[in-house]
Formats: C-alpha cells, sequence, structure tokens
C-alpha cells in the first residue's frame, strides 16, 4: 500500500518540475526578448570638440596687429631676388628707409607700385622717401627692379643739388654784402614748380650714398633741394612752397642757434654742425682750425639734436682732410661743399658739390643747370 502511494506521487512531482521548467525557460525567453541593446566597446564619458586652432598671422598681418594704429601700414616686398622681411610704415609721414637691396652683378633700380611699373622702370610712379605712404587696408606692396652695372653707368646720371640760402618778397632784392644769397620766392616758386611738374625725381641722402657706390640706379633727371642755415625766410616764404609741391627738400641747420621742428614733412632737418659755424683764429671756419676730436664733439651734439647722423653741410663751405675725419668719427657718412658740380658715381662722399642758387637766377637759370 505505501508503496503504490510512492508510485503514484512521481508522476506529479515530475509534472511539477516540468511545469516550473517552461515557466522558467518562457520568462527568460521574454525578458530576452526585451532587453536593452548591449554595445559590446568599451564605455566611455562623452568629450566635448575640440577648440580649432587659430589660424597664424601673415607677418605683414602681424605687423599690422601689434602696432594696433590705424595709420600703421605694412610693406612687403617683392622681385626677382627680393627675400626681405616687411615693414612698418606709418601712412601720416614720408617713406623712411625703405631697404636697398644688393644683388651680385646688378644694380638696384628702385621700387615700384606694380609689377609692370618695375618693369618699365618708371620714374614717375617710382616710390622712395620722398613718397607719403598710402595703403589699402592698412598693406601695399612694393615691387623692386634692378640694371645692370653697363646700363647704370650709360644712364650718366649727374645728380645737382640745389643750394639756398635766404629768400625775398621783393623782386628787386636785397641790399647789401649778402645780397646774392637772398632768392626772390617768385623765382623759387617758379623752379620748384618746374622740378614738380617736369618728373624729376628726388632721391633720399641713403639713394643719393648707394648712387655714388655704384649700388643704386637713379635716372638722369634726378635733383637734390637743399637750404642752408634755416634762416626765418626759409621758414616763412620758401618751406610753404615745398609743401605746395610736395617736393622733399633738406634744410642744414645750425643748432646752436635754432633746432624748429620740420614746417612740414617734406622738410629733412640735417646739420650745418652746431656751432661751428664761425670763424676760426685764421679768418677760416672752425672747422678747418679744431682737432678731430672736437669737431667729432660738435658734430655729436648736433646729430644728438637733430636725432639724425647722415650728411653734414661745411660752414662756409670750409674743409679739410681733419674736417673729414671728423665727420666720420661722429658718424656721419657725407658732407656737402659748396664746390660747383654735380654728383656721380664714385664721387668723394665728403666733398659733395653744389649748384648754388642766388639772386636773379630765375627759372631758364635753373633750366640751363638742371634740365
Amino acid at each position: 500500500m505505501g508503496a503504490e502511494r510512492k508510485r503514484r506521487r512521481w508522476p506529479v512531482v515530475v509534472a511539477v518540475v516540468v511545469g516550473v521548467v517552461v515557466i522558467g525557460a518562457g520568462v527568460a525567453a521574454f525578458a530576452w526578448m526585451n532587453r536593452a541593446p548591449v554595445d559590446d566597446a568599451p564605455q566611455t564619458e562623452p568629450t566635448a570638440s575640440p577648440t580649432p586652432e587659430p589660424t597664424p598671422l601673415t607677418p605683414t598681418e602681424q605687423l599690422i596687429a601689434d602696432a594696433d594704429n590705424p595709420l600703421a601700414c605694412a610693406v612687403s616686398f617683392a622681385g626677382e631676388g627680393i627675400a626681405l622681411e616687411p615693414m612698418l610704415q606709418w601712412q601720416n609721414g614720408l617713406y623712411a628707409g625703405l631697404p636697398i637691396p644688393s644683388a651680385d652683378g646688378l644694380v638696384f633700380a628702385g621700387w615700384y607700385p606694380t609689377a609692370e611699373s618695375a618693369a618699365a622702370f618708371d620714374a614717375a610712379s617710382r616710390i622712395n622717401g620722398a613718397d607719403p605712404v598710402t595703403c589699402t587696408d592698412q598693406q601695399i606692396e612694393l615691387f623692386g627692379a634692378w640694371k645692370t652695372p653697363e646700363e647704370n653707368v650709360a644712364e650718366n646720371a649727374k645728380v645737382p643739388i640745389l643750394m639756398y640760402h635766404q629768400f625775398t618778397t621783393n623782386p628787386d632784392g636785397e641790399s647789401g654784402w649778402l645780397r646774392g644769397n637772398y632768392a626772390y620766392i617768385g623765382d623759387f616758386d617758379a623752379q620748384m614748380n618746374h622740378i614738380a611738374t617736369t618728373g624729376f625725381y628726388l632721391p633720399t641722402w641713403d639713394e643719393l650714398s648707394a648712387f655714388i657706390d655704384g649700388r643704386l640706379f637713379l635716372p638722369a633727371r634726378s635733383v637734390i633741394i637743399t637750404d642752408d642755415d634755416a634762416d626765418q625766410t626759409w621758414f616763412d616764404l620758401a618751406a610753404p612752397v615745398v609743401e605746395k609741391y610736395k617736393l622733399l627738400a633738406t634744410s642744414f641747420m645750425i643748432t646752436a642757434y635754432r633746432s624748429d621742428p620740420p614746417p612740414s614733412m617734406y622738410v629733412l632737418r640735417r646739420s650745418h654742425t652746431h656751432d661751428m659755424h664761425q670763424a676760426g683764429a685764421n679768418g677760416q671756419g672752425r672747422i678747418v682750425n679744431w682737432t678731430v676730436d672736437e669737431i667729432a664733439a660738435d658734430l655729436n651734439q648736433s646729430g644728438d639734436t637733430l636725432g639724425v647722423r647722415e650728411v653734414i653741410a661745411y660752414p662756409f663751405g670750409h674743409y679739410n682732410d681733419t674736417a673729414k675725419e671728423g665727420v666720420l668719427k661722429a658718424g656721419f657718412e657725407m658732407a656737402r661743399t659748396i664746390e660747383p658740380g654735380y654728383v656721380e658715381i664714385g664721387t668723394d662722399k665728403l666733398a659733395l658739390p653744389v649748384v648754388r642758387i642766388d639772386y636773379g637766377m630765375g627759372l631758364d637759370a635753373l633750366v640751363k643747370r638742371i634740365g
């Protein structure tokens, strides 16, 4: 009897177990079918997109950015064999210190606003320190040109340095022993108009130096305008004419007597010594009576006052070897005499000649001397 009951329980147990297994399997299947998708890749925290690196500024753009001034102009240079860094210029003044590059077997022929004007050696558009700085979007590109040494010599440029002194509004001139020094302002105006309107090129002093060395080509129609002594009539009468015609001119100043600011951006201040425009013991100028050290000390004072050492005008035109040595010792490269003549390739830089303009020399007299 007990054995019979045990036999009857086994089907029940089996049925229960099977039911449990079937139900468990169904639950597992349901759970598997409804599971969330699983990404097999390793899980990482999300990251922000990297900030892009700013585009580096070009050298010209960097110059402008550093200047942080709307008048700043970054000048870049182009042309065959020219590899120069851009330089900063200012749109409220003239170009300053434009480079004069060198190349073996060639002579530099200047800077031009376009490649076409450079190829044509267009003197009318040639750019130098006689020109105001003009830019578009604070940038400008200048194009260099070259000549051969043979072409440079063939041009046969003879550069006149015009020398004026005082000026007068009296057509009949002034009286006294300095009468010849006074140019009638009407004549001066006509002469400056001629230079401004007939295609003359106005070299800077560093260009004249490079021309003398044979490193820079200057067109035959080149001229330099200068005034000695910085007399008040220069400021009152002549400088406004220079400004009107926008012509580069140099005022040689005796700095012991005056060191006025330039009356125009077109006027360069250069040294007529500090206090050597006086006679020495022998009646000649101090510059031919003093020692090298005394001369250099005077010129150093003048150079410090004017802020530039480049060229001087000898007082009274007096000079000797001692004077030349003093000029060089003070750091000046050139000196202008009162001897008549024209600057050519190879001219002595410490004995530059002049074309003197005296009272009564009108436009015709100037044309005969400079073309």
